[in-house]
């Protein structure tokens, strides 16, 4: 993996009461592919008396992809689902035009210690179904693609790769993929990848011939097509990418979009409590006045 244009390290970033590791977006780097936002959900080991409690917000113009390594998380949303995602399973929902959810730990752990731990991924629509209707699918963990390459085991959690496909429905070109290997070993993605692709190492070290990288680092490839890096055994990591969009994406809190206009018409509606609401639950998220945003 001689080709690396970035390479990054996690930045602190508050969500709630909870501490994140942020991956992406970047001042240098906004997206790779249509990935916008990535979040490293620990991992923290929380008492009896401490909880995930984010109260319901809103989301348009996206897709939002939560994966877990560790715990269990209650989601509830604007369509009347409510299920409780544990780990290696996928939470998938499009918010097109408009849905509001809430993320709160279960309530069989509320009362226990429990360590949550996983990835939290925003992934732009394109820019004619950004007004789509809002919809959710979840993805047990035995039904995504899974193979092995050598001493490596492959996992296939969003997207398309070769002549495998996940059955989280995406919207565009993309590929998430797990890749966890068992001893020391080369990878070679050589013409196997497309569009632009990131790498996360949760666990373990990359090396290339240069350099050698470990834990929360992130590595931007400058050509998907001559990815082959060597790898530890031990080592956990994320390969994400896909074909990225030809307009410009903009950001204001849970707000994507191709048109600053429609990013300040939501702005609007959340203030005004126009947005569906989450069936049994009374709180809401304020629009913050200092958020983060891309202009």
């Amino acid at each position: 993996m001689s080709n690396i244009d970035f390479i990054f390290e996690e930045k602190a970033a508050d969500i709630g009461n909870f501490l994140v590791g942020r991956l992406l977006p970047f001042r240098q780097k906004r997206n790779i592919g249509p990935f916008v936002f990535i979040d490293h959900m620990g991992p923290k080991q929380m008492t009896a008396d401490e909880n995930l409690d984010v109260a319901p917000h809103p989301h348009i113009g996206l897709s939002t992809l939560t994966f877990l390594f560790d715990g269990a998380v209650t989601h509830k949303d604007s369509l009347g689902n409510d299920i409780v995602i544990k780990p290696g399973a996928v939470n998938w929902m499009t918010a097109g035009k408009g849905v509001v959810h809430s993320e709160r730990t279960p309530d069989y752990l509320r009362t226990v210690d429990k360590t949550m731990h996983g990835l939290q991924i925003w992934i732009a629509l394109p820019k004619h179904l950004e007004n789509m209707e809002p919809n959710f699918v979840h993805i047990e963990a035995n039904d995504l693609p899974a193979w092995k390459e050598g001493a490596a085991d492959f996992k296939l959690i969003a997207g398309e790769f070769e002549d495998k496909k996940s059955g989280v429905p995406v919207y565009s070109k993309l590929y998430m993929i797990e890749i966890k290997a068992h001893e020391d070993m080369t990878i070679n993605l050589h013409d196997r990848l497309y569009g632009e692709s990131g790498l996360y190492i949760l666990e373990g070290q990359v090396l290339t011939k240069e350099s050698a990288f470990g834990a929360k680092q992130i590595l931007i490839t400058k050509d998907a097509h001559l990815c082959t890096f060597d790898i530890k055994a031990g080592s956990t990591i994320y390969l994400f990418g896909g074909e990225p969009f030809p307009e410009e994406r903009f950001i204001y809190w849970n707000f994507v979009s191709s048109s600053r206009e429609v990013i300040e018409e939501a702005k609007l509606k959340w203030q005004a409590q126009e947005f569906p609401k989450v069936p049994g639950e009374t709180e809401f998220v304020p629009l913050p006045v200092d958020s983060f945003k891309r202009s």
